[in-house]
């Protein structure tokens, strides 16, 4: 009998930690940047907005080219141009800084 119940505890253990597993793909899911676009900084147009480019002009500093890189959050895409949106991730909707249990403080101390 006793081995039973170590078994059933076995068991449910395996599911709480699955369940964890799940959420956390689903809490990464939500956060992915989506709407995250790497532009040309030096391409802007009143009318049109930035030029999009290809992704490895925003991972990568060292890539000798005359475009300025940059990721921009959010806005909408008309063809290669994006507008209307942010150079900063929390303005985009994505992921703001702090995570679970900062309370909202950021910032250093000291002297």
């Amino acid at each position: 009998m006793t081995d039973n119940t170590t078994q059933r505890r076995l068991r449910s253990g395996t599911v709480a930690l699955g369940g964890v597993g799940l959420l956390a793909a689903a809490l990464t899911a939500c956060s992915s940047d989506v709407d995250k676009r790497c532009i040309d900084r030096n391409s802007y147009n009143a009318s049109k907005g930035y030029k999009v480019v290809s992704d490895k002009y925003c991972k990568s500093s060292s890539t000798k080219s005359s475009v300025n890189g940059s990721w921009y959050y959010g806005g909408s895409k008309k063809g290669s141009r994006v507008s209307s949106g942010s150079f900063t991730k929390s303005s985009g909707g994505g992921v703001t800084r702090g995570g679970f249990g900062s309370g909202g403080k950021g910032g250093s101390s000291g002297g």
